[in-house]
């Protein structure tokens, strides 16, 4: 199991700096202030006569944001991109029946996965056939998939 980089420096420090920031942006209260920042600008647009300078000091300030926003979130996109592949990569490996060959599917090439995605495409045309959605993936099969997981971990199955 990988261990956590509990060292701090400087890529610790980005890592919860890009994930708090990328929180808050998402949040009412970013998008009220920013919708404050916006309407005090447009406010003081008679003030300065909707001069060049008052233009160019919106049109600055959102180019600076958005410039850094795109890092942040991009860093924060990534991370979170690897941890559902390594989620979606432990599932595949540890299901029975399902190929592993899927695990770093990531990483195939865009024509290895559009022949994997026709292939997926016939099998959802198959299931679609089925008029009952219990046919192909029943209760009964399920409790059975979760008896046989309790078993191969040596407890008994509920």
């Amino acid at each position: 199991m990988p261990t956590r980089d509990t060292s701090g420096g400087f890529g610790r420090a980005m890592e919860s700096f890009s994930e708090r920031v990328t929180r808050w942006t998402g949040s009412t209260s970013a998008f009220t202030c920013a919708l404050g920042v916006v309407l005090l600008w447009l406010l003081l647009g008679p003030l300065f006569h909707f001069s060049n300078t008052w233009q160019l000091v919106i049109n600055t300030a959102t180019t600076i944001v958005t410039f850094l926003m795109v890092f942040l979130l991009q860093r924060s996109q990534n991370k979170h991109a690897l941890a559902i592949h390594l989620k979606l990569n432990e599932i595949v490996a540890a299901m029975e029946g399902a190929s592993n060959r899927l695990v770093d599917a990531e990483d195939f090439s865009e024509k290895e996965l559009q022949t994997l995605e026709k292939y997926y495409a016939e099998l959802a045309k198959l299931a679609k056939k089925d008029v009952n959605v219990t046919d192909s993936h029943s209760i009964d099969e399920a409790r059975e998939r979760h008896s046989v997981k309790h078993g191969s971990r040596g407890r008994r199955a509920s």
